[in-house]
């Protein structure tokens, strides 16, 4: 199960007028600490930007998991509502887990995270999807 921290990088950006802005932009890692977390964005974002930069906060995410979408340029997080019976009162339990979905607009979004829950045997709802400020998500590397 991958552990999600959300990075945020601040460093001067480049307008298009020529001027630099201070901006901070918010990424997601796959890391087994804070301080790996740390270390990875840093070394992801080192190639693209030119100059100074921090990390300037590193928190774990409350992702569950990650419905991928290679044509997706943007993240949409969903609310899903799992729904289960307790077997002793019978009573209906609602259970909300978060799943990032990568997607090119809000009905690609919609379409990609049904896909992706098709092989689920649970009962659920989708509560919610919304665009979210995410420039990246950086999964853990696998060395075959």
């Amino acid at each position: 199960m991958a552990n999600w921290f959300e990075c945020k990088v601040r460093y001067d950006k480049l307008q298009e007028n020529g001027a630099a802005k201070k901006v901070t932009e918010p990424y997601l890692v796959d890391a087994l600490s804070f301080t790996e977390a740390e270390a990875r964005i840093t070394e992801e974002q080192r190639p693209f930007i030119s100059g100074e930069f921090d990390v300037a906060a590193v928190k774990r995410s409350r992702i569950a998991e990650i419905a991928f979408n290679d044509e997706g340029d943007k993240w949409y997080l969903a609310k899903v509502g799992f729904i289960t019976v307790d077997e002793k009162s019978g009573v209906e339990k609602r259970h909300i887990s978060q799943t990032l979905v990568q997607a090119s607009g809000f009905k690609n979004a919609y379409d990609t995270l049904v896909e992706y829950m098709k092989g689920t045997q649970a009962d659920y709802d989708i509560v919610s999807i919304q665009e979210t400020p995410l420039m990246d998500v950086y999964r853990m590397k696998v060395v075959d």
